[in-house]
């Protein structure tokens, strides 16, 4: 294989015990992630298959940038069979962190997961050096004690990819975790679970070779000052500031004059002005506890972290010693849904305990680490909607038996009471009673509840097709084009390669003449809500076809992430 990959794909018989290696150089012209998921998918697991049956496999495979310093490219993908939408269709989840870079290190650029372990099981792999190890003492934790205890076992430098007692459980919207990153969009921990396979844990020393040292850094001095934005790519700030001509109150690049990390150790530190340019302190520009949960949010947060070789530092980490009340960490913290969710489905709010707002900020907090720690999924807040849909239109009260009905604390959820997540959360990863298939997906529920039409036209749902997934970077966001992209996935598409354009924060005016630079028409792009027919421009922005050479690619599987 050419340099950026390894030239190695890890087999791992779960059912025999055998581990092999193979080459992936077979696999080149699906260039990475995605492409060579669902290739093997395809070409290995039989029409017919269901999730849970041991002819089902796993596929975690990296990008032909993953472990090279190029900025983003930390992302793995993980193609299986889904196991919560219609038709269990062949699907993949993105999972960030550090896992991808360390398989690249240790030597592989795809790890293929098949059979079933007999009983409980992990992967070590150091290297060239990989083997099972017996999970017994492990089955039964959570992610943190499992990451912690295998840990011990091999290297504070390892990463480990694990599941909670949701993945154990069998529970479909369930992840694995690795460095708080979740493996998103797929019921992948469950995929695991059903294999009894608790963690991969994966540590690697060799480094990724690199064509031209020289161009590579180039690319990567010319990426970093004059094309990386904040989170999302947004491209001004949100308020006004003496450097930029632009700025949007919805923008993610929220550093500014006054706002700082409150509880920075050493003492709060001023986020300030960032200007472009500077490659140093492009880190600074996204303060995603503030814009996630609110001013409230300041006097806890630590700093922002992220992903290996992400220079965006999206990941909040906060420390609210408070939360340890609730039997949880008191520090932690992530991004975007993962940081806000939780506290959605209190009708009226969760209640503050000393401060205006910090219920918001406790509460989620506390949500954020019995979720992660359980493997749970929400499918991008789809899960919470779910819930506020079947609470508010007396759902559960027709479909509980009575004395589940009784027994949940409604009153606790009435008045927003932190402690009506923790029974909830808890119910959902043990399959405790008819309220935990809520985790089953919408299309699930909405068969085993008889839902009807009403739940799938329901507004506030956001959901766009009966997979069962919420709208999420396409369709709502550029009509024609992100609908036919939302045709080509299994899945939510995910492709923030439109939704960046759209929601930069630049003035329409001037997107448009971009459109123009890049797909040939200004009627490449339309005003949000005021959509025009589709034409040529439009499709050279669906296929990333710029001006008649492909520049981007609305494809996670091309963008050499591995996505």
């Amino acid at each position: 294989m050419a340099n950026g990959w390894t030239g190695n794909i890890l087999r791992v018989n779960l059912t025999t015990g055998n581990i092999t290696l193979e080459d992936s150089s077979k696999f080149k012209s699906f260039v990475g992630g995605m492409g060579f998921g669902y290739k093997i998918m395809y070409d290995e697991v039989p029409p017919g298959t269901k999730p849970f049956d041991e002819a089902n496999k796993l596929v975690f495979a990296t990008g032909p940038l993953t472990g090279s310093g190029a900025p983003c490219s930390s992302r793995v993908n993980i193609t299986s069979l889904s196991t919560f939408t219609k038709g269990n269709l062949v699907v993949d989840a993105h999972m960030g962190g550090f896992f991808a870079a360390q398989m690249k290190f240790a030597g592989y650029d795809v790890i293929i997961i098949e059979g079933k372990a007999k009983s409980p099981v992990w992967l070590n792999i150091k290297d060239d050096k990989v083997s099972l190890e017996k999970a017994d003492f492990l089955w039964g934790k959570g992610t943190r004690a499992t990451t912690e205890e295998i840990c011990r076992l091999t290297s504070p430098e390892t990463c480990v990819a694990a599941i909670g007692q949701a993945g154990e459980n069998l529970v479909p919207l369930s992840g694995m975790l690795n460095s708080r990153n979740h493996s998103g969009g797929a019921g992948t921990g469950a995929i695991m679970g059903s294999k009894n396979l608790k963690a991969i844990a994966v540590e690697g020393t060799k480094g990724v070779n690199i064509a031209d040292r020289q161009e590579m850094k180039r690319l990567n001095d010319y990426m970093m000052t004059e094309l990386i934005g904040a989170n999302n790519n947004h491209v001004v700030p949100s308020t006004p500031q003496s450097w930029a001509e632009y700025s949007d109150p919805k923008s993610r690049w929220t550093a500014r004059k006054g706002l700082f990390w409150g509880a920075a150790e050493g003492g709060p530190i001023e986020t300030g002005e960032i200007p472009p340019g500077n490659q140093n302190t492009v880190g600074f520009r996204t303060y995603k506890s503030v814009f996630d949960l609110g001013p409230a949010a300041e006097k806890y947060t630590v700093k922002m972290s992220g992903c290996h070789s992400c220079p965006i530092r999206c990941m909040t980490q906060m420390n609210i010693p408070r939360v340890k009340e609730f039997g949880v960490p008191g520090t932690g913290g992530n991004t975007c849904v993962a940081n806000f969710v939780h506290t959605t489905i209190f009708p009226n709010g969760p209640k503050d305990f000393e401060d205006k707002d910090d219920g918001r900020v406790i509460g989620n907090l506390v949500g954020l680490n019995l979720f992660d720690d359980y493997g749970l999924w929400c499918n991008y807040g789809q899960l919470h909607r779910d819930f506020t849909y079947c609470y508010s239109k007396g759902v559960f009260k027709r479909v509980l038996p009575a004395e589940e009905y009784a027994e949940i604390r409604w009153d606790q959820l009435e008045a927003g009471d932190v402690n009506f997540i923790k029974d909830f959360y808890y119910r959902l990863a043990h399959r405790v009673g008819e309220l935990s298939h809520l985790a089953d997906g919408s299309y699930a529920i909405a068969e085993r509840w008889n839902l009807g039409e009403e739940y799938w036209g329901y507004a506030k749902n956001k959901l766009w097709s009966p997979f069962g997934y919420p709208v999420h970077h396409a369709n709502e966001a550029s009509a024609q084009v992100g609908s036919i992209v939302n045709c080509m996935f299994n899945r939510d598409c995910m492709t923030h390669t439109h939704i960046n354009f759209i929601g930069s924060g630049l003035p329409l005016k001037l997107q448009r003449e971009v459109a123009k630079e890049l797909f040939g028409s200004e009627d490449a792009y339309d005003e949000t809500k005021n959509y025009t027919p589709i034409n040529d421009a439009k499709l050279n922005m669906l296929s990333g076809r710029c001006c008649g050479s492909v520049c981007i690619t609305p494809s996670p599987c091309a963008t050499g992430s591995g996505q």
